[in-house]
């Protein structure tokens, strides 16, 4: 089995012993995200629906950089400081898988890195 570090400099840098992600053989594992734009160096908090599109945009320039799509994502895990908010993120993530959306799990925590309100992690098969 082959196995490289995926890294895209359009994503945030991991911020402790990780890689952005692992592809092992076709299969890529994406650490989890958070709303950092890589860009500005800012966190985007202003709201969940914001905070979900930029984790979403960090797993898009990491599946590019893997040479992969939405199109091949398969598995998606949320965690969300406020189940409540639930709707409202489910809204923003369904905008990127038109048709076919991947199995996925959906889990309130009590802390997230950085103190963010979303946080989310996916594995894509090329």
């Amino acid at each position: 089995m082959s196995k490289s570090i995926i890294i895209s400099d359009q994503a945030p840098a991991p911020i402790g012993p990780y890689s952005q992600a692992v592809k092992a053989g076709n299969t890529l594992y994406i650490s989890g995200q958070i709303p950092f734009d890589q860009l500005t160096g800012e966190m985007i908090n202003e709201n969940i629906t914001e905070e979900t599109h930029q984790v979403m945009k960090n797993i898009e320039a990491i599946l590019s950089a893997a040479g992969m799509t939405f199109v091949n994502v398969v598995k998606c895990s949320i965690f969300l400081k406020d189940l409540g908010q639930f709707t409202t993120v489910n809204d923003a993530y369904a905008m990127y898988f038109k048709s076919e959306p991947p199995a996925r799990e959906c889990v309130e925590v009590a802390r997230l890195p950085k103190d963010v309100n979303v946080e989310i992690s996916c594995i894509a098969v090329g």
